[in-house]
Parts: C-alpha cells; structure tokens; sequence
C-alpha cells in the first residue's frame, strides 16, 4: 500500500513539474492521473489497489464515531435520570478477529466508547474481557458489537 501511494504522489509531482503550472488544482488533476496509472498498473505494483483500503479505514472512523455518539446518548440518559437504573456488569466477548493489531484495534474502540470499558484480553486471544455500565442484556451488548465494531475491524485487515 505504502509504495502505491508513492507512486501515485510521485506521479503527482512529476505531471506538476513538467506541466508547468504550480497550482494546487493542477496538482489535484496529476495526483488523479496518478490515481488511474497506479490502478492500471495495479498488478505490478504489491498489493490490492490502495484506494479500497482507504476507503475502508474511512468507514471504520464513520462507524465508530456512530457507536460514539449513541453511546454518549446511552450514557447521559444514565446520568440525568433520577434514580440510578443502570445496571453494571462484566461479560466475556468472543471474538472472531486472528491478528494482534486486530484485537487490540478492537479492544481500544471498545474503552473509547462511553460505558464499556475492556480489562483484558485472554491468552488464547480469543476472549475480550469487557465491563458495561448498563448491562441490560448480554446478548444486545455482543451483537451490538459484532456487527459494527468487530465487521469494520475485520474488513481493514482483510487483503
């Protein structure tokens, strides 16, 4: 991914450098050309064409910062009630991710979101051990996790 994304800036530059014109459009303009002969010449090049992993991180930060947001909601309706309701427990989340980078990714966007924080992660890597603030159903709190979290963590490490 690294030498493709060199190339396409390098491509940038040197369609600047002999067009002539130094403006930020025409820079724009060479760093598309660029885009399309690194995907042309995405066989040569190692690796899966870099723009699709880019697009995936950018969908791993929007999903995240949806899970942020409904998580702070969850949490300030906890804080503003009345009378404390909530309530708090530990679960063991099974996981399905296989790299270290993977795991961790995943237990660090678990303790940045409100209400959950992770305590550890087995040996086997394959349990993450979590702690919820509302702990109403383990079964929500596992899919809820599942099916964002973990499904945009294993789409970025996906080759």
């Amino acid at each position: 991914m690294a030498i493709q994304i060199t190339v396409n800036f390098l491509l940038a530059f040197i369609w600047l450098f002999l067009s002539g014109s130094y403006t930020l459009n025409n820079l724009l303009l060479g760093f598309l050309l660029g885009l399309g002969i690194v995907y042309l010449f995405n066989k040569a090049l190692p690796g899966k064409f870099y723009l699709i992993r880019v697009y995936k991180i950018i969908k791993l930060i929007v999903v995240f910062l949806i899970e942020l947001i409904k998580a702070n909601i969850d949490v300030l309706k906890i804080v503003l009630r009345p009378k404390l309701q909530n309530q708090p427990g530990f679960f063991t989340y099974h996981t399905d991710l296989k790299t270290d980078w993977q795991i961790v990714l995943l237990s660090n966007l678990i303790t940045l979101t409100p209400g959950t924080v992770v305590l550890g992660i087995s040996d086997d890597r394959t349990k993450i051990y979590i702690h919820a603030i509302d702990f109403s159903t383990k079964e929500e709190e596992v899919e809820g996790i599942k099916s964002s979290l973990e499904k945009v963590v294993r789409e970025v490490g996906e080759d």
